[in-house]
């Protein structure tokens, strides 16, 4: 019965050194992820209600595909910056269960 459980122990621990592992290795990843730049072109600025309309490329760190969609601009004066037509790259993340653009700048 001691064998049983010292060769599950084992295994146990050599999983989960494999996870931390693999961890450690993707850590850039995931930064690099989050540090991406979406690309788009603003389609319309709500600045009532703190919204902005834009067709974007695809959002690494939400995993989400190119589509057009609203979002909340995460700072009012933000919205002061586009105007409809303009292409841009932006940062967005999910805050409070809603999709917001935190940061936005002109397309280089």
């Amino acid at each position: 019965m001691k064998s049983v459980f010292a060769i599950v122990v084992a295994t146990l621990l050599a999983a989960s050194t494999s996870a931390i592992a693999q961890t450690a290795t993707a850590t850039p990843d995931v930064r690099e992820k989050n540090d991406a730049y979406a690309e788009g072109e603003v389609r319309k600025v709500d600045k009532e209600a703190g919204k902005i309309t834009l067709k974007h490329g695809p959002i690494a760190n939400l995993d989400m595909p190119p589509m057009s969609m609203v979002f909340r601009a995460g700072e009012p004066a933000m919205l002061d910056k586009v105007k409809v037509g303009d292409k841009v790259r932006f940062k967005a993340e999910k805050i409070q269960g809603a999709i917001t653009v935190t940061q936005i700048e002109p397309a280089k």
